[in-house]
């Protein structure tokens, strides 16, 4: 995708301001730059102001909805262990907005527990931090994390909480991501 390229919003669409984190109504002929399309979120400036589109809203930019993918389901019960494992690949399909990593590698997730609630159904609690404590959007990230671990077919209840401790900072962040942003 072409940042320099604009795609004229074909529809209103309620975008989340970056990095704020405030509801807003991008209006239906503006003109958005796409600066970033992970996890299926969309990061875009309109008039010179960043925002995050929801892949549910891709249409707005007249982008194709992306489908639920199917390797959300299994065929029968399921391990622990292989939940453990989709859950985690699951996390890193969330990217914070302004940063191209995931956010499992940029050292984000504290914790993710399962507990039976049921023969072969869980509950995920997740323990989050962001970069920086006064981030508007540890709402909208913590939303996304939800959304994606309850389309895991036996996730019931998905609770994620923000925590401050320890604070975070980048000797959290894998080796990978570390490469990817150029700080090794």
């Amino acid at each position: 995708m072409n940042a320099n390229e604009p795609k004229t919003l074909t529809r209103d669409v309620e975008a989340a301001i970056v990095p704020v984190g405030t509801k807003v109504t991008l209006m239906k002929g503006e003109q958005a730059y796409i600066t970033q399309s992970l996890g299926g979120s969309f990061t875009v400036i309109v008039n010179g102001n960043m925002y995050r589109i929801d892949a549910r809203d891709a249409d707005a930019l007249g982008l194709p909805v992306p489908t639920p993918t199917q390797s959300a389901t299994f065929s029968g019960p399921v391990t622990r262990e292989e939940l453990e494992k989709k859950v985690w690949e699951t996390l890193k399909t969330c990217y914070d907005p302004e940063i191209p990593v995931n956010i499992v590698d940029l050292g984000l997730i504290y914790d993710c527990q399962l507990t039976p609630v049921g023969e072969n159904r869980y509950r995920a609690d997740v323990k989050m931090t962001l970069t920086a404590p006064g981030c508007g959007m540890g709402p909208v990230l913590a939303q996304d994390v939800q959304n994606k671990l309850l389309s895991l077919e036996p996730i019931d209840e998905a609770n994620v909480e923000l925590v401050w401790d320890p604070p975070w900072n980048q000797h959290m962040m894998s080796e990978a991501a570390k490469l990817q942003l150029g700080l090794l």
